[in-house]
């Protein structure tokens, strides 16, 4: 009976106990440490995404304190100028001038620390962005800039002849603008490429306030014609000295050199707009790469092209036609337009020769734009904020030349649309608005591409691809770069028709961009010229739209040119 008994009472208990083990083995079940890494390695993940989100909300926050300052500043200039605009006596252009040399200052002192700084921190600029500062934008800065120092010693020589009667405070200006402008050019040539990691606010703040104080110079250099009325007063007193009537106009003592000092400043007039405009953009792009991080950059791409003609001749012969006849029509122009006959055959001959020109560049846009939707290339969808701004300023400075092209079309269409001169200056402003918007596209549709030698062809990837590495990363860094050169080399040598094409159209319209940019930023400005649209408008009205217009008009030209060929050396 008790065994019996004790039967049931061992089925009541099937769960050993504890105690009941073999000594020295442990029957402990181990558990696994899965829970506990993916803990650890979740808290870590976690930290080091707090400590980036962090880095993003300080680079944001940054930026967005060196924006406010730079609207400030912007609001306060644009104040006094548009004081000085409607009310002159109470803010008088000495007080514009005034403001202007203060900024001018405080963005030398800044240039000159960040210099300095960058210098004596070997981590100060630990990467450099490739896409940054091409050999285009830092020739056009320093084009630019020495054509601005150039037009302020003219400036200096102007005012220093009629010392007389005119006071000695005026020199001061142009001096400070000629130390500003050098000092910023050839700081903007050696650090465009920075990508700064020290003092990051910092050196936001100071590349924002450089960059207001050059789109304020750029405001004052648009609305301010006090200048250009000046000469023109003095032209007009000159001419009624040598009719015998008196005036009361400050004159040059020195004819000949006064001739010297106003011809030069009216020439070089509109470089002092467009270097202000290209500061601006290397500026902001400085300030879009302050405490950015890139990849290691090994140089120079081993597939990346060099500019060659590759058999190109149609695109470059009409190029070169366009080239000679615009270039001609120029010089005629400068010559002998003095007269008002020769005028308005100058006038006639201008707008005929841009009737005939933006209609093939136009064509020669949507045959290429046509030609980038039949090719089966990969789309280039990485974070450039260089290719970005080019964008941006391609379309923002297509923006001057159309405005002016609208004008006109509303003063003609107002007033008399049958001469033949207003129609050939109505259709070059509409053909003038319809090439903008076809080489626009053009451009953009070919900076969005991947270029041709990023990718090999597929069966010269498989064949290299095929036998793998054997001797570690030496071996397979070479194979690499025999591949990449071999696809260059395959690349180039069957270029098919549409890159062909694309090449052909690409030179054509770089030498047409390239005429119609010398044309307008060495002093031909028949918009200004004509009188139609003055005599509409009122001469301050339509000298301000003017201003505005055609040195963003220069530029675009300038920046179509670069965009160009960077197309053209990725078909």
């Amino acid at each position: 009976m008790t065994a019996q008994a004790s039967v049931p009472a061992a089925e009541a208990l099937p769960m050993p106990l504890p105690e009941a083990r073999e000594p020295g083995v442990d029957t402990r079940v181990e558990q696994p440490e899965a829970p506990d890494s993916t803990r650890q390695k979740s808290w870590l993940a976690l930290y080091l995404s707090l400590l980036l989100r962090r880095d993003r909300l300080a680079q944001k926050a940054g930026q967005l304190f060196s924006g406010l300052l730079a609207l400030n500043v912007l609001f306060l200039g644009g104040a006094f100028i548009c004081s000085m605009i409607f009310n002159s006596v109470a803010v008088t252009l000495g007080d514009v001038w005034i403001l202007l040399a203060a900024l001018k200052a405080l963005s030398l002192l800044w240039l000159l620390y960040y210099t300095v700084g960058t210098t004596r921190r070997p981590h100060a600029v630990l990467y450099r962005d490739p896409h940054a500062g091409p050999i285009w934008v830092r020739g056009s800065l320093v084009l630019f800039g020495s054509c601005t120092v150039c037009l302020n010693v003219f400036q200096v020589g102007y005012y220093v002849s009629h010392s007389h009667c005119k006071s000695q405070l005026e020199v001061i200006f142009p001096v400070i603008e000629i130390v500003f402008m050098g000092m910023q050019t050839w700081v903007l040539w050696k650090h465009c490429k920075d990508c700064v990691q020290v003092q990051t606010n910092f050196t936001r703040c100071g590349l924002m306030l450089t960059l207001a104080t050059n789109l304020l110079l750029w405001i004052l250099a648009v609305t301010n014609d006090s200048m250009h009325r000046e000469i023109e007063a003095e032209l007009n007193a000159l001419m009624e000295e040598h009719t015998g009537n008196q005036t009361s106009v400050c004159l040059c003592v020195n004819a000949t050199v006064c001739e010297v000092f106003r011809k030069g400043y009216l020439m070089l007039y509109p470089f002092g707009t467009e270097c202000c405009l290209i500061c601006c953009a290397v500026l902001y792009v400085m300030w879009k790469n302050v405490g950015r991080r890139l990849a290691p950059h090994p140089g120079a791409h081993p597939g990346s092209p060099s500019f060659r003609l590759h058999g190109a001749i149609f695109g470059p012969l009409l190029g070169l036609l366009a080239l000679v006849a615009g270039v001609s029509i120029f010089v005629v122009f400068q010559i002998e337009a003095s007269g008002p006959a020769m005028a308005r055959q100058y006038f006639t001959l201008y707008y005929a020769y841009y009737a005939a020109v933006l209609p093939a560049m136009s064509l020669a846009c949507l045959a290429g734009t046509a030609i980038h939707g039949l090719e089966q290339r990969e789309l280039d969808t990485l974070k450039n904020p260089t290719r970005s701004l080019d964008v941006v300023l391609l379309m923002g400075a297509a923006l001057g030349q159309m405005g002016i092209s609208y004008f006109s079309i509303v003063a003609i269409v107002a007033t008399d649309p049958h001469q033949l001169l207003n129609r050939l200056i109505l259709a070059y402003s509409l053909l003038l608005i319809l090439q903008h918007i076809a080489q626009n596209l053009f451009i953009i549709e070919g900076l969005h591409r991947r270029p041709i030698w990023e990718a090999a062809p597929t069966g010269l990837a498989a064949k290299q691809g095929a036998e793998p590495p054997r001797r570690g990363s030496l071996l397979s860094l070479s194979q690499d770069l025999h591949r990449a050169s071999l696809a260059y080399i395959h690349s180039y040598s069957h270029l098919n028709w549409k890159r062909r094409a694309l090449k052909e159209i690409s030179l054509f319209l770089i030498l047409c961009n390239i005429t119609l940019w010398v044309m307008p930023a060495f002093g031909v400005h028949p918009e200004f010229e004509n009188g139609l649209e003055k005599d509409f408008y009122g001469y301050r009205t339509w000298f301000t739209i003017v201003n505005l217009g055609l040195p963003l008009g220069v530029f675009y030209r300038m920046h179509s040119v670069g965009g160009l060929v960077e197309v053209y050396l990725g078909a």
